[in-house]
C-alpha cells in the first residue's frame, strides 16, 4: 500500500494537465486506477508515470504525449489546483456523487 493508492484499486483524484487540456478541460476530478507498483496512474485512456526527480511543472507525465500533469488527492476545502496556478475544475459525471460526499464529510 502506498500513500497514493491507499490500498485501493481506484481513487478519486485531482488531475491537471500543465501543458494543455484533458478532453476539453484544464483540470478534472475523476476516478483513477493504478499499476501494480502504484507508480503509474491510468485516467481517461492516459498512462501517467511518476516524474523521476520531480517535473518542472508537474509530478507525473503522460507516457504518450510527454505532457506534465499535477495529480493529487481531492481536498475537502476545494483548493485542488496546484498552488502555482488557479484553474477551473471539471468533475467527471461518474465521480460527482463521491466528490460531494468527500467534500461534506
Amino acid at each position: 500500500m502506498s500513500q497514493l493508492t491507499r490500498g485501493n484499486e481506484r481513487r478519486l483524484m485531482y488531475i491537471e494537465n500543465k501543458e494543455g487540456d484533458i478532453d476539453g478541460h484544464k483540470a478534472r476530478i475523476g476516478w483513477v486506477t493504478f499499476s501494480k507498483t502504484g507508480r503509474t496512474i491510468y485516467y481517461r485512456g492516459r498512462s501517467l508515470a511518476r516524474a523521476k526527480g520531480g517535473g518542472v511543472l508537474g509530478n507525473y507525465f503522460c507516457e504518450d504525449s510527454g505532457d506534465e500533469y499535477w495529480v493529487s488527492g481531492v481536498k475537502k476545502r476545494g483548493s485542488n489546483a496546484h498552488w502555482a496556478e488557479s484553474v477551473s475544475v471539471f468533475v467527471d459525471e461518474n465521480a460527482a456523487e463521491e466528490y460531494e460526499k468527500q467534500k461534506n464529510s
